[in-house]
């Protein structure tokens, strides 16, 4: 007798773990597609590869149908024989994808921060910069450089003296590294290469005329001013003098490329 419920029991897992798998698939595709209609798709992926997501994602949701249709003419055509019944997998790979999905669905991808600028290593401060030489223009006014370009621009000639007294108009973050004094801080940009999981900060320590404490860590400005040479860290640093700074809304699109 006791072998009755569970035998009904592993028909009815028979019958929900296809459904379980077509929902985890059709979750995926329309969270990836809400990533995108919402402008959040720039926040984990390059816009080099959108086409790459939002094809996988029509693709996602094309199987999740079809495979929808196929279920259900199998529920109408099909008996379960429970003669052979044998043990089902738990389906936790597709129940662990769903519960992702949904997560994603409910929770907004939110923009890389001071903190995480910190746990990764400031490029600038800490060693050489992974921001490609490739963009760097020579023939690019100093003031129109974003503050990317300048970290480029140092790359391919590191000696900071070379761009004393140049004029600079920059927009980022701030960040307090703790190894700066409390009348710097440091303005910085993530660079996107690939997708969120490589995103890395670079950027440049700006001199104040007073305590960094009227900037918070991740406050965005644009900072206005001249290149100077300062001794930061134990070394020779290309920093900006600041001359204005403007408290500026955070940008669209975050990211640089």
């Amino acid at each position: 007798m006791t072998s009755i419920p569970k035998t009904k029991s592993k028909i009815r897992q028979k019958k929900l773990l296809p459904w379980l798998d077509v929902l985890a698939i059709t979750a995926w595709g329309i969270l990836i597609l809400k990533y995108w209609l919402t402008n959040k798709l720039n926040l984990l992926i390059h816009p080099d590869y959108f086409w790459l997501v939002i094809a996988g994602a029509i693709g996602l949701i094309t199987i999740g149908f079809f495979k929808t249709l196929q279920l259900l003419q199998r529920r109408r055509e099909m008996t379960p024989n429970v003669q052979h019944l044998t043990v089902f997998p738990p389906g936790w790979s597709s129940a662990l994808l769903l519960t992702t999905a949904i997560l994603g669905l409910i929770i907004t991808p939110r923009v890389f921060a001071s903190q995480t600028a910190l746990q990764r290593g400031v490029t600038d401060l800490v060693g050489a910069t992974r921001a490609q030489p490739q963009a760097f223009r020579a023939s690019i006014r100093p003031e129109e450089r974003t503050l990317v370009d300048w970290v480029r621009t140092l790359n391919v000639y590191p000696e900071p003296d070379a761009y004393t007294g140049q004029k600079v108009k920059v927009q980022g973050f701030v960040i307090h590294p703790p190894d700066l004094g409390k009348e710097y801080l440091f303005l910085a940009r993530f660079v996107l290469t690939c997708c969120a999981a490589d995103a890395y900060p670079v950027g440049l320590p700006v001199k104040l005329k007073e305590t960094r404490d009227k900037y918070p860590p991740d406050t965005w400005l644009e900072v206005e001013g001249q290149m100077v040479t300062e001794n930061l860290a134990n070394k020779r640093q290309l920093t900006i003098d600041a001359t204005s700074l403007n408290k500026i809304p955070q940008p669209k699109n975050p990211y640089t490329y």
